[in-house]
C-alpha cells in the first residue's frame, strides 16, 4: 500500500521535472534550436497550428533556423506570428523559406534569461512540494483508516521526504546546467 504511494509520488514528481525540461527548452541560449518555435501557433485555415507542422524546420548553422513551409502562401502568417512572439527576432524570407538569424546574446539578456530559468525551477520545486504535501495527507488518512502505527507513519513521511529531496536536487542540477548553457559565450 505504501509502495504504491511512493511510486505514485515519484511519478507525479517526474512529471514536474519533465515539464521543467520542456519549459527550459524554449529559452534560447545563443544557439538556434527548433524547439524555440514549438510554442508559436500560426492560423492555418482557421486552426492554430505549430510551425513544425506547417513545414520543415532545420538548423544549417548554430545561429540560424530555416523554416521551409510546404505551402509558400502561409509565409506571411508564419512571419507575423514570429514577430508577435517573445523570441525578439525579425524573420526574413525569399519567397520559399523563412530565415531566423539569432544574434549573440548580450550579457544583460543572458542574466535576464538566467532569472527566467531560475523562476521556472522554483515553480517546479513548488509543484514537487505540493506532491509531497498530498502524499503526506494520504499517509495521515491511511493512519486514520487502516490503523498505521505511529512508527510506520514517521517512516513513511521520512521516505516521502527523501524522494522529495532527490527531486529537488534534480531540479537544482537541471537549472545549474541551463544557467551554464545560457552564460556560455
Amino acid at each position: 500500500m505504501l509502495n504504491d504511494l511512493y511510486n505514485e509520488t515519484k511519478k507525479s514528481m517526474s512529471k514536474a521535472i519533465a515539464n521543467l525540461n520542456s519549459e527550459l527548452s524554449s529559452i534560447r541560449a545563443g544557439r538556434a534550436n527548433p524547439k524555440l518555435l514549438d510554442r508559436i501557433m500560426v492560423d492555418y485555415y482557421g486552426v492554430p497550428t505549430p510551425i513544425n507542422q506547417l513545414g520543415n524546420v532545420s538548423v544549417p548553422e548554430p545561429r540560424l533556423l530555416v523554416i521551409a513551409p510546404w505551402e509558400p502562401n502561409i509565409i506571411p502568417n508564419i512571419e507575423k506570428e514570429i514577430l508577435k512572439s517573445d523570441l525578439g527576432i525579425t524573420p526574413s524570407n525569399d519567397g520559399k523559406v523563412i530565415r531566423l538569424v539569432f544574434p549573440e546574446l548580450t550579457e544583460e539578456r543572458r542574466k535576464e534569461l538566467v532569472k527566467v530559468a531560475n523562476k521556472m525551477g522554483e515553480e517546479a520545486k513548488v509543484a514537487i512540494r505540493m506532491v509531497r504535501r498530498n502524499a503526506n495527507d494520504k499517509i495521515k488518512k491511511m493512519k486514520k483508516d487502516s490503523g498505521l502505527s505511529e512508527d510506520e507513519l514517521k517512516s513513511a513521511e521520512n521516505e516521502i521526504q527523501k524522494i522529495t529531496d532527490d527531486f529537488i536536487k534534480q531540479v537544482d542540477d537541471i537549472i545549474k546546467a541551463k544557467e551554464k548553457d545560457i552564460m556560455e559565450v
